[in-house]
Protein backbone atom coordinates (compact mmCIF):
# COMPACT_ATOMS: atom_id res chain seq x y z
CA UNK A 1 0.00 0.00 0.00
CA UNK A 2 2.07 3.08 -1.34
CA UNK A 3 0.74 6.55 -2.73
CA UNK A 4 0.80 6.38 -6.33
CA UNK A 5 2.80 8.91 -7.86
CA UNK A 6 0.29 11.28 -8.79
CA UNK A 7 -0.51 11.00 -4.65
CA UNK A 8 3.32 12.37 -4.55
CA UNK A 9 2.94 15.28 -6.18
CA UNK A 10 -0.27 15.64 -4.71
CA UNK A 11 0.96 15.94 -1.04
CA UNK A 12 4.54 17.77 -2.13
CA UNK A 13 2.11 20.60 -3.74
CA UNK A 14 0.15 20.93 -0.71
CA UNK A 15 3.13 21.18 1.57
CA UNK A 16 5.56 22.65 -0.71
CA UNK A 17 9.17 22.62 -0.50
CA UNK A 18 11.78 24.39 1.17
CA UNK A 19 15.59 23.46 0.15
CA UNK A 20 17.35 24.26 3.23
CA UNK A 21 16.27 24.24 7.14
CA UNK A 22 13.51 26.09 8.29
CA UNK A 23 11.36 27.23 11.06
CA UNK A 24 7.52 25.80 10.86
CA UNK A 25 4.67 27.60 12.74
CA UNK A 26 5.29 26.05 15.64
CA UNK A 27 9.12 26.92 16.01
CA UNK A 28 10.24 23.37 14.96
CA UNK A 29 13.16 23.50 12.60
CA UNK A 30 12.13 21.46 9.78
CA UNK A 31 13.56 20.63 6.37
CA UNK A 32 12.18 20.06 2.49
CA UNK A 33 8.37 18.23 2.26
CA UNK A 34 7.71 18.72 6.01
CA UNK A 35 10.90 16.44 7.45
CA UNK A 36 11.39 17.00 11.14
CA UNK A 37 14.06 15.33 13.50
CA UNK A 38 10.86 13.12 15.05
CA UNK A 39 10.50 11.64 11.83
CA UNK A 40 14.15 10.71 12.10
CA UNK A 41 17.46 11.70 10.38
CA UNK A 42 18.76 14.05 9.29
CA UNK A 43 18.12 16.60 12.00
CA UNK A 44 17.33 19.65 10.12
CA UNK A 45 18.44 21.72 12.82
CA UNK A 46 22.46 20.71 12.39
CA UNK A 47 21.85 21.24 8.69
CA UNK A 48 23.76 23.97 6.62
CA UNK A 49 21.07 27.22 6.80
CA UNK A 50 20.77 29.58 3.91
CA UNK A 51 19.59 28.66 0.26
CA UNK A 52 22.46 26.22 -1.17
CA UNK A 53 24.40 27.32 -3.92
CA UNK A 54 22.88 24.09 -5.61
CA UNK A 55 18.93 25.06 -5.70
CA UNK A 56 18.40 21.54 -7.58
CA UNK A 57 21.16 19.64 -5.16
CA UNK A 58 18.75 20.60 -3.08
CA UNK A 59 15.22 20.03 -3.92
CA UNK A 60 16.94 16.56 -4.57
CA UNK A 61 17.93 15.81 -1.40
CA UNK A 62 14.50 17.00 0.05
CA UNK A 63 12.78 14.79 -2.19
CA UNK A 64 14.99 11.89 -1.59
CA UNK A 65 14.47 12.58 2.44
CA UNK A 66 10.62 12.85 1.71
CA UNK A 67 10.10 9.32 -0.19
CA UNK A 68 12.08 7.71 3.10
CA UNK A 69 9.49 9.26 5.55
CA UNK A 70 6.51 8.57 3.54
CA UNK A 71 7.15 4.79 4.05
CA UNK A 72 6.36 4.90 7.75
CA UNK A 73 3.05 6.62 6.88
CA UNK A 74 2.43 4.91 4.46
CA UNK A 75 2.90 1.95 6.98
CA UNK A 76 0.69 3.68 9.46
CA UNK A 77 -1.95 4.15 6.90
CA UNK A 78 -1.71 -0.05 6.26
CA UNK A 79 -2.15 -0.62 9.85
CA UNK A 80 -4.89 1.48 10.99
CA UNK A 81 -7.10 0.77 7.46
CA UNK A 82 -8.64 -3.01 7.71
CA UNK A 83 -10.55 -2.74 4.51
CA UNK A 84 -9.64 -2.90 0.41
CA UNK A 85 -8.51 0.44 -0.61
CA UNK A 86 -8.54 2.02 -4.11
CA UNK A 87 -5.49 3.84 -5.10
CA UNK A 88 -7.26 7.53 -4.84
CA UNK A 89 -8.52 6.41 -1.25
CA UNK A 90 -4.65 5.35 -0.22
CA UNK A 91 -3.60 8.62 -1.73
CA UNK A 92 -5.93 10.85 0.34
CA UNK A 93 -5.64 8.83 3.09
CA UNK A 94 -1.51 9.08 3.17
CA UNK A 95 -1.92 12.77 2.72
CA UNK A 96 -4.01 13.36 5.89
CA UNK A 97 -2.19 11.49 7.96
CA UNK A 98 0.87 12.92 7.08
CA UNK A 99 -0.46 16.30 7.67
CA UNK A 100 -2.15 15.30 11.05
CA UNK A 101 -0.81 11.81 12.37
CA UNK A 102 -4.16 11.20 13.42
CA UNK A 103 -4.53 8.13 10.93
CA UNK A 104 -5.02 5.35 14.42
CA UNK A 105 -7.32 7.67 16.14
CA UNK A 106 -9.52 9.57 13.63
CA UNK A 107 -13.64 9.04 13.23
CA UNK A 108 -12.77 8.91 9.37
CA UNK A 109 -10.88 5.59 9.84
CA UNK A 110 -13.75 3.58 12.52
CA UNK A 111 -16.25 4.86 9.37
CA UNK A 112 -14.03 3.36 7.13
CA UNK A 113 -13.20 0.07 8.62
CA UNK A 114 -16.81 -0.36 9.21
CA UNK A 115 -17.53 0.26 5.50
CA UNK A 116 -19.36 3.27 5.48
CA UNK A 117 -17.23 5.23 2.83
CA UNK A 118 -19.97 8.02 2.25
CA UNK A 119 -19.15 9.06 6.63
CA UNK A 120 -15.57 8.63 6.35
CA UNK A 121 -15.28 10.31 3.47
CA UNK A 122 -17.29 13.79 5.49
CA UNK A 123 -15.15 12.99 8.36
CA UNK A 124 -12.30 14.58 6.77
CA UNK A 125 -13.86 17.86 7.56
CA UNK A 126 -13.56 17.10 11.48
CA UNK A 127 -9.75 17.91 10.82
CA UNK A 128 -9.86 21.45 9.69
CA UNK A 129 -7.55 23.62 12.37
CA UNK A 130 -6.21 26.61 11.57
CA UNK A 131 -8.75 27.58 9.02
CA UNK A 132 -5.65 27.83 6.66
CA UNK A 133 -5.73 24.51 6.12
CA UNK A 134 -9.62 23.43 5.17
CA UNK A 135 -8.70 23.92 1.55
CA UNK A 136 -6.31 21.11 2.45
CA UNK A 137 -8.93 19.13 3.70
CA UNK A 138 -11.40 19.62 1.08
CA UNK A 139 -8.83 18.35 -1.71
CA UNK A 140 -7.93 15.17 0.12
CA UNK A 141 -11.61 14.86 0.54
CA UNK A 142 -12.58 15.47 -3.24
CA UNK A 143 -9.50 12.69 -3.66
CA UNK A 144 -10.99 10.12 -1.58
CA UNK A 145 -14.26 10.36 -2.56
CA UNK A 146 -14.37 10.96 -5.97
CA UNK A 147 -10.73 10.05 -7.11
CA UNK A 148 -9.89 14.05 -7.80
CA UNK A 149 -5.91 14.91 -7.89
CA UNK A 150 -5.38 18.75 -7.28
CA UNK A 151 -3.17 20.62 -10.48
CA UNK A 152 -0.52 22.88 -10.58
CA UNK A 153 2.84 23.06 -9.96
CA UNK A 154 4.88 22.77 -6.83
CA UNK A 155 6.14 25.86 -4.84
CA UNK A 156 9.97 26.08 -3.98
CA UNK A 157 10.02 28.95 -1.13
CA UNK A 158 13.28 30.54 -0.48
CA UNK A 159 14.58 30.72 3.29
CA UNK A 160 17.45 32.72 5.17
CA UNK A 161 20.26 31.89 7.31
CA UNK A 162 18.12 32.59 10.23
CA UNK A 163 14.72 29.52 9.12
CA UNK A 164 12.42 32.44 7.91
CA UNK A 165 10.53 31.49 4.67
CA UNK A 166 9.64 34.00 2.11
CA UNK A 167 6.02 32.99 1.10
CA UNK A 168 4.97 36.14 -1.00
CA UNK A 169 6.41 34.64 -3.85
CA UNK A 170 8.35 30.93 -4.66
CA UNK A 171 11.70 31.23 -6.09
CA UNK A 172 10.24 28.01 -8.23
CA UNK A 173 7.37 26.71 -9.57
CA UNK A 174 8.43 22.45 -10.48
CA UNK A 175 6.25 20.95 -13.18
CA UNK A 176 5.05 17.41 -12.45
CA UNK A 177 7.64 16.26 -14.88
CA UNK A 178 10.25 18.18 -13.05
CA UNK A 179 9.26 17.18 -9.64
CA UNK A 180 8.69 13.33 -10.63
CA UNK A 181 12.14 13.13 -12.53
CA UNK A 182 14.04 14.19 -8.89
CA UNK A 183 11.32 12.42 -6.51
CA UNK A 184 11.62 8.92 -9.09
CA UNK A 185 14.35 9.03 -11.03
CA UNK A 186 14.43 6.16 -13.27
CA UNK A 187 16.72 3.23 -12.68
CA UNK A 188 18.37 1.02 -15.35
CA UNK A 189 16.40 -1.87 -14.34
CA UNK A 190 12.85 0.32 -13.70
CA UNK A 191 10.11 -1.08 -15.63
CA UNK A 192 9.97 -0.18 -19.27
CA UNK A 193 6.24 1.55 -19.28
CA UNK A 194 6.71 2.90 -15.62
CA UNK A 195 5.86 6.78 -15.51
CA UNK A 196 9.40 7.70 -13.75
CA UNK A 197 11.03 6.51 -16.72
CA UNK A 198 9.03 7.33 -19.31
CA UNK A 199 9.15 11.21 -18.03
CA UNK A 200 12.87 10.52 -17.49
CA UNK A 201 12.80 10.06 -21.01
CA UNK A 202 10.23 12.92 -22.32
CA UNK A 203 13.19 14.95 -20.35
CA UNK A 204 16.42 14.11 -22.19
CA UNK A 205 14.44 14.51 -25.46
CA UNK A 206 14.66 10.50 -25.94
Amino acid sequence: MQMTDRGLLALARHEGLVPRPYRDATGTWTFGVGHTAAAGAPDPEAMPRGMPDDPDAGIREAFRIFRADLAAYEADVRNAVTVPLAPHEVDALVSFHYNTGGIARAALTRHLNAGDRARAADAFMGWRKPASIIPRREAEQRLFRDGVYPGGTIPVWAVDRTGRVDFARPVRSLTECEALAMLRPASPDAPTGSLAQLIARMIRGG
